[in-house]
This record gives structure tokens, sequence and C-alpha cells, in this order.
């Protein structure tokens, strides 16, 4: 009973017990939900798994890979040079250029595409380039948020150690914000899966998840789209997951430090 009001008391703390008690019921709430829904416009999830076992059979699998790979270049590139980027900013010279980029965020894919056509040679090269902005953008502004965030203190301490202005740089805001650096990566990268379908749609030659997506919405297929909507969704949930994995590996103080505040 305690429990229960604690579950629906704002500001409480429950057990993780709870909360996994918490999440089944929920989805096992959407799931009848969705099972005893009368939208026609919502297909059933034996027709979903139905389909599901249709496009796999038509290649589902093998364009999985194909986007998967592209999207792990992407998030690769788009990591290593908001980090680079971000980093920068502790250079006053840097700063405004790093203040722009963050602004180009706000721009539609639509005027931008030409751009990145000029610069690509291939179809491939042009759906990564299209990829690596739609993340970098909104990446380095989380990131060189998390750089000016750092309390001065930590620099000063740094610097008692007699410690080089490089050589603290490297200690407090490199190393000392890795664990924050998984977290807007991992809150980041998602948005390569957002911007999937409209990227693989613009460049068709090599297939991938979001091109079939496009085929099956075209012809109004919606069991097929839920489908290979639910499996990109539990790709992503698997990337995400992994990401905090690596997360909680390279960074294991990051948990303290949570518990501690």
């Amino acid at each position: 009973m305690n429990a229960a009001i604690d579950v629906l008391s704002p500001n409480r703390v429950i057990s993780k017990q709870t909360v996994r008690w918490l999440v089944g019921f929920q989805l096992l709430m959407l799931f009848c939900i969705w099972l005893f829904s009368s939208t026609v416009f919502l297909p059933k999830p034996i027709e979903v798994f139905h389909a599901l076992g249709q496009m796999w059979v038509e290649g589902l699998g093998a364009e999985l890979i194909t986007s998967f790979y592209l999207n792990l270049q992407a998030i690769a590139l788009s990591t290593l040079l908001s980090l680079v980027l971000a980093y920068l900013t502790v250079i006053p010279f840097f700063r405004p250029i790093v203040s722009l980029l963050s602004k180009l965020r706000f721009l539609s894919m639509v005027g931008l595409t030409f751009f990145f056509t000029l610069m690509a040679t291939t179809g491939h090269e042009l759906k990564l380039y299209l990829l690596v902005f739609s993340v970098s953008v909104f990446f380095v502004t989380g990131m060189a948020e998390v750089v000016a965030s750092i309390p001065k203190e930590k620099f000063d301490l740094a610097r008692t150690l007699r410690m080089g202005e490089w050589r603290v740089v490297w200690e407090v805001v490199v190393l000392g914000q890795t664990d924050k650096a998984f977290e807007v990566l991992r809150q980041n990268a998602a948005m390569g899966w957002m911007m999937l379908t409209m990227v693989e749609g613009i460049s068709r030659s090599e297939g991938g998840v979001g091109a079939m997506l496009l085929n099956q919405n075209k012809h109004f297929h919606l069991s097929a789209v839920f489908a290979i909507q639910l499996t990109i969704l539990v790709l992503g949930l698997a990337q995400d997951y992994g990401i905090g994995l690596l997360r909680k590996i390279f960074c294991p103080y990051a948990g303290l430090t949570l518990e501690r505040t």
C-alpha cells in the first residue's frame, strides 16, 4: 500500500523493484490498448508480427545491417568532430565559431541537401554527410555547454598541482568530463535514426531500412510500416544501452557521483 502511495506522490524515491513492476505494468497496459484498439489505422499485433516475418524474408535483416553501419559511421565522425570543437572552446578564438555552428541546428535540410550533394562523390557519402551534420550541430551544442559549466575551482585545483594550461585542459576538460561526453553522445545518437529515413530516401543506391520504410509507407502497408518502426526502435534501444554500458565501463566513478548527489 505504501509503495502505491509513493508511486503516485511527488518527489518520492522508490525502489528498483518497484520501478520494474511499474514499467512492466505500463508496458502491459500499452499492449492491451494496442490489442483492443478499434482504430482502423492501427494494425493489430498479429498483423505486425506477420508483416515482420514477411519483411525479414524480403531482406529486412540485410537492410538493417546497411543502415546500422551507416549510422555507426555517422556517430563516430560526429563524436570526433563535436568533441574537438567543444574542447576548443577553452581557446577564446574558437568560441564564436562553435557558437555559430551550434545555431545551425535550426536550419532545414531542404536547402542544405544541394550543398552536400555537390560535396559528395557517391550516394553513401551524401547520406553520411547529412547524418553527420544532423547529429553534430546538436552534439557540439551539448558538449560546449558541458565545457562551459565546469566549475572554476577545478581549474584552480589543477593549477595548484603545478600543471601547465594544456595539461589542465587534458585533465579537467577532456578526462574529467568523459562521463558527461558519453551522456551527451547517448542523447544525440538517436538523432541519426530519426534522420535515417530522410537521407536514405534521398539516395537509395545502397538500400537501407529507411528506403524500405518509405516504400511500404508509399503503398500504405501500415502493418509493414509498424513492423519496421518497431525493429528500428529495438535496435535504437540496444544502441542506447550499449553506449550506457560503455559509460559504466570507462567511467565507473560516474555512478558513484550520481549517488552522492
